[in-house]
């Protein structure tokens, strides 16, 4: 009876072994399967939000797309015939314009520097009612990426709001669509310079600037003290007003 009880002992603690050992096998294989889910879980993540992101884009009706090949710096004083009007991207000069609100037209070859670090252009006709005029200027609070000003040259619509590469045509400041635009583009990320500053540059309109080309000549560095790409900048975007891009005094 002795042998006997040892040999059930022998065999029960084996059994116990193999048993524990198969809880181990299970654990693992969970944990594993576990570690994999999460992972798929962020994946389908990051994938949703890129979807989500092109689905609102889409939600967006009237944006035209277009391919800007050449967008380095030319010249100061040098003008850009740029192939759309208002213009969404190419060559510029050295300087950028401050993001703002703007009473008058500013130069294209500053407005297009700021688009290409991530901003939003909302160019509007001279003759549009004071109050859509104000809704527009709305757009804008003290560091957005956003320029908000009128524009003498062609347009499509009365009211034309552009990003590096994208436009939309719109009748009026209530459209949804442009409130869209304006949210899902500005601090463009698929940019040149993305990140770059939106101020720190040019707060002066384009009558100003010329101005000060004529009395330069050929030597014209147009505004002293406005930051360009070669001399460093304001990434922070901490030195803007509501009025044409000025900077606060301290």
């Amino acid at each position: 009876m002795a042998k006997k009880s040892k040999a059930e002992e022998r065999r029960a603690r084996a059994a116990a072994l193999r048993e524990e050992q198969r809880k181990k096998e299970r654990r693992a294989k969970a944990l594993k399967v576990t570690g994999v889910s999460v992972a798929g879980v962020a994946v389908l993540g990051l994938l949703g939000t890129a979807v989500f992101m092109e689905l609102r884009s889409h939600d967006i009706e009237g944006v035209a797309e277009y391919t800007i090949d050449e967008y380095s710096h030319v010249t100061v004083g040098e003008r850009v015939d740029y192939e759309q009007s208002p213009p969404v991207g190419g060559q510029h000069w050295p300087q950028w314009q401050n993001c703002g609100v703007y009473p008058d037209p500013i130069t294209p070859e500053f407005g297009v520097h700021a688009l290409e670090h991530g901003a939003v252009w909302i160019n509007y006709d001279p003759e549009l009612p004071q109050d859509e005029v104000d809704t527009l200027e709305s757009f804008y609070n003290p560091g957005d990426y956003v320029l908000v000003t009128p524009y003498e040259g062609e347009m499509e619509a009365p009211i034309v709001a552009s990003s590096w590469e994208r436009q939309i045509a719109v009748d009026s400041a209530d459209d949804e669509n442009l409130s869209r635009y304006v949210q899902l583009y500005e601090r463009g990320t698929d940019v040149p310079e993305p990140g770059a500053a939106c101020s720190g540059g040019i707060a002066e309109s384009a009558t100003e600037v010329e101005e000060q080309i004529a009395a330069q000549g050929e030597q014209a560095e147009v505004i002293e003290g406005a930051d360009s790409d070669e001399e460093g900048s304001d990434p922070d975007n901490e030195d803007t007003t509501g009025d044409g891009g000025e900077e606060e005094s301290e």
